[in-house]
């Protein structure tokens, strides 16, 4: 398949330069190159690399009443994203050769962006045996129990000895269930106004503190998923002043919101859960700084019922892949607490960076790229999500930046108007 692009302002070298685009045979090439192929015109939109999402559940194998991989593939596509990792928390787990080939199957049926498989720490994610690490490692992209916290140091300690034998990532999810007590949102002034359980910052940075020991002794390459907590970002600035081999990930939710935000409804609801403004405000700081690496959605769809339940009944998850790019640009970007040159770095070259997925940009580099007219104000409304969940906290927020067309591998997977 071969088009032109035109009218764009296309990411090249740290800036966005004027310039129609190419594409022939799944690659990016010069315009002056394509002859007798369908033209693309968009007003000063901007044409940026497309999107890498390291942190989503896509549901399949398992629970395919919340999303399918063919959903929520097109909803990444959608989000501007044109590959995303599947976490493992599925049924069966894929924590051995067999079970993971299932999910890989139904990923090259369905797929409509790239999508690499996380395989799980241990069997079943029970954090008691590890999982087979070295049969599943040429077909993941790193290992995690995510979902789970691994609460045994031990075991923790093997697999990542194991992982970095396997030069693999050992993505985790830190938490202490030990200081959980039933909670379900943060342990801050909403929950006690409103008679909640809370879950403490603790529970968080208390693994992270000592997996970030385990991985220097190990000298496991170390990735903490969904940072939350003021001392988690603290904790990860000394560790990489240390030379640990550390990233972190965090999410828009946790960048834009806080407890202030919570409201009596299940679309609030996630885990971790929205902490106190003075995390939200160390979580910028970790941004700008350098100490978080890259923002990933942690996409966790539900089943509407399932999220009309209230904060203590609703299951804890909301969706992100529709709303990530439009929220930072707008809540970031367009306010100057960062570029839009470092919100690309960090949506797009940091997480490809660390997990491997090296992508060259420019001519002849393969065509994955999405485009965006950022001059559109809409109001976010999840009636039109392409994702099967709907549970979003950004519902009704206003927000510049709108997706008119993904292209991954050189073929259009998601153009408005045109579904």
């Amino acid at each position: 398949m071969s088009f032109l692009i035109e009218g764009c302002r296309v990411y090249a070298g740290g800036q966005l330069v004027s310039r129609p685009l190419g594409v022939s045979d799944g690659r990016i090439v010069s315009a002056d190159t394509v002859s007798n192929a369908p033209v693309f015109h968009f007003d000063d939109c901007v044409l940026l690399p497309g999107f890498v999402d390291v942190h989503v559940h896509l549901r399949e194998p398992g629970f395919s009443y919340k999303e399918t991989i063919g959903t929520g593939t097109l909803a990444a596509a959608h989000g501007g994203f044109t590959a995303v990792c599947a976490m493992p928390n599925l049924n069966p787990v894929p924590d051995s050769v067999e079970s993971l080939n299932i999910q890989r199957e139904m990923i090259r049926r369905a797929a409509r962006v790239e999508v690499f498989p996380y395989g799980a720490l241990t069997v079943g994610e029970r954090g008691e045996r590890i999982a087979d690490l070295e049969g599943m490692a040429p077909n993941v992209i790193a290992f995690s129990d995510d979902g789970r916290g691994v609460q045994d140091a031990a075991i923790m300690r093997e697999a990542m000895t194991r992982a970095a034998a396997l030069r693999k990532i050992v993505a985790a999810h830190c938490e202490d269930n030990a200081l959980l007590n039933g909670g379900y949102i943060h342990a801050g002034r909403y929950a006690k106004a409103h008679n909640h359980r809370g879950i403490v910052s603790e529970s968080e940075w208390r693994p992270i503190e000592r997996d970030l020991k385990l991985a220097d002794e190990t000298k496991c390459a170390y990735h903490v998923c969904h940072v939350s907590t003021k001392e988690s970002v603290a904790l990860i600035r000394a560790a990489k002043k240390s030379s640990v081999n550390v990233t972190c990930e965090t999410a828009p939710h946790y960048l834009t919101l806080c407890e202030d935000d919570l409201q009596e409804h299940g679309r609030f609801k996630m885990n971790p859960p929205l902490r106190a403004a003075a995390d939200r405000d160390a979580l910028l700081e970790g941004l700008c700084d350098g100490t978080i690496d890259m923002i990933a959605t942690d996409h966790a769809p539900h089943a509407a019922e399932e999220k009309a339940r209230g904060l203590e009944g609703s299951p804890m998850g909301v969706v992100g892949l529709e709303t990530a790019f439009p929220v930072l640009y707008t809540a970031l970007a367009r306010r100057g607490v960062i570029t839009l040159e470092r919100l690309i770095e960090l949506m797009a070259f940091s997480p490809a960076h660390r997990f491997g997925l090296e992508r060259s940009w420019g001519e002849g580099a393969r065509a994955d790229f999405t485009i965006f007219d950022l001059r559109r104000q809409y109001t976010i409304d999840p009636a039109t999500f392409l994702s099967m969940g709907h549970a979003t906290p950004f519902e009704g927020r206003a927000v510049y930046g709108e997706c008119l067309m993904t292209v991954h591998n050189g073929q259009i997977v998601w153009q408005k108007d045109a579904r």
